[in-house]
């Protein structure tokens, strides 16, 4: 047995299959999408076994991006989870064959209680396809499976049909990056789409500050306490200059000068800089986008210095 061979046949068979499935999607997708959309509801998936599976899959994508949707076990509706239906619901069953017992059992209760019902099935035909206001055909003629019975190809259509249509929603609803970010605060999107400068920035006894008329001895000694790798040079409470460990290397050129220098003679007076409530990730990108990158980068409020973020903070954090 070539084991590659055969596990490429695999993928060959569920993306003919998925072909098949994309090249059926009609109207019903369209009417199944803004049926969800005009809900003052919520979206209740259910479905029993592997299509259940893959109900509780469609059902934390939409709900991660703006659709108000829960997952009900068709068995466990049979035992008082139908509670959680109410009539401005839509409930997306799902059974290929469309005949599963504890789906077609709780399909009278549902209706009775007067959701909305969007079929995922492979038979039009069967008592949910009947049921239903709206079918989405996930047939399929194959399975992957060598005995064409463990459900294979046909979870793989009924997952990218949840996909098509959670997307479809998505862009309906015009849900936007930043919206996505409130829905996942605790991971590594989340950060990079939530996180702004004023989180990441340091301040107060931790900057390195000096006026513009303090001996590069000063500013050495300043810029090596507060471990920063610039300093901030002020004027009558305004930052007027920035000096960073590069302005004194090139300082440093001029070897027989460099100690009779003050802060303003070898200062960077036309820094780039950036505001508290600002997106760190416009500041990574700030400090990344240019033609020499820079390391630090000073937060001003109307001229007045709030902070200093460094390249390596902003990486950490949304890197």
């Amino acid at each position: 047995m070539d084991i590659i061979k055969y596990a490429k046949g695999i993928f060959d068979t569920e993306i003919e299959e998925l072909k098949k499935v994309r090249d059926r999607i009609s109207d019903e997708m369209a009417q199944a999408a803004q049926m969800i959309l005009a809900s003052k509801g919520k979206v209740v998936i259910t479905g029993i076994g592997k299509s259940g599976i893959i109900g509780k899959k469609i059902a934390a994508t939409m709900a991660s991006t703006g659709t108000y949707a829960v997952f009900m076990n068709s068995a466990e509706g049979l035992h008082g989870d139908l509670g959680m239906i109410h009539p401005d619901d839509v409930v997306l069953a799902i059974s290929n064959s469309g005949n599963s017992d504890e789906v077609a059992s709780i399909l009278p209760s549902i209706k009775k209680i007067g959701a909305r019902v969007v079929a995922m099935t492979g038979n039009a035909n069967s008592v949910l396809g009947r049921a239903a206001d709206v079918v989405l055909d996930i047939g399929v003629e194959k399975e992957a499976c060598p005995l064409n019975l463990a459900p294979t190809s046909s979870t793989t259509t009924t997952l990218v049909m949840g996909d098509a249509l959670s997307t479809v929603l998505i862009e309906l609803r015009q849900f936007k990056p930043e919206n996505f970010a409130v829905y996942h605060p605790g991971g590594s999107l989340g950060r990079r789409l939530l996180m702004k400068v004023k989180d990441v920035m340091h301040s107060g006894e931790e900057l390195a500050v000096c006026s513009e008329t303090d001996s590069v001895d000063e500013v050495l000694m300043n810029m090596t306490a507060k471990k920063l790798g610039a300093v901030c040079v002020e004027r009558d409470g305004l930052m007027t200059g920035l000096i960073t460990e590069g302005d004194i290397r090139r300082a440093l050129q001029k070897k027989e000068a460099f100690f009779g220098y003050k802060a303003l003679d070898i200062m960077t007076g036309t820094f780039t800089s950036v505001g508290q409530d600002q997106m760190a990730i416009d500041a990574l990108e700030l400090m990344e986008n240019r033609e020499s990158q820079i390391s630090v980068l000073p937060v001003l409020d109307s001229g007045k210095l709030k902070g200093l973020v460094r390249i390596h903070d902003l990486l950490h954090v949304v890197g």
